[in-house]
């Protein structure tokens, strides 16, 4: 199996710190350029095939049920820590949902728990 792939959005344009710690944990990280990139995540997601997303905003929501409606992904929004990210990449959740936490940590214990569930 590939590394895990995974598409960032971020309401400001960032996401330059989790794609590093994705990246640093073994993952593919794909950052959306632009500012409202968090609109684009499910886009980003069907046409790269991706393993999961991660859509940053304010309340951390809009990205993550945007992807939810238009593709069927499921979603859990409204995350605010590590350890929230690691319950939903368990529970098999494909987009989530945080608010501006754009930190290298958070990529890396994502992609270790998705690796540690899915193997890679």
């Amino acid at each position: 199996m590939s590394k895990p792939v995974v598409v960032i959005g971020h309401r400001l344009g960032k996401g330059q710190n989790v794609a590093k710690g994705i990246e640093d944990a073994g993952g593919k990280a794909i950052v959306i350029e632009g500012v409202a990139a968090d609109m684009k995540v499910g886009d980003f997601m069907k046409s790269n095939d991706a393993d999961f997303g991660i859509s940053f905003c304010g309340s951390g929501g809009a990205g993550a049920i945007n992807a939810s409606n238009l593709y069927g992904y499921s979603a859990r929004h409204h995350l605010r820590t590590n350890d929230a990210g690691v319950a939903a990449i368990n529970d098999d959740i494909q987009v989530l949902g945080f608010g501006f936490m754009d930190t290298e940590d958070l990529g890396k214990v994502l992609v270790e728990a998705w690796v540690k569930k899915h193997g890679q």
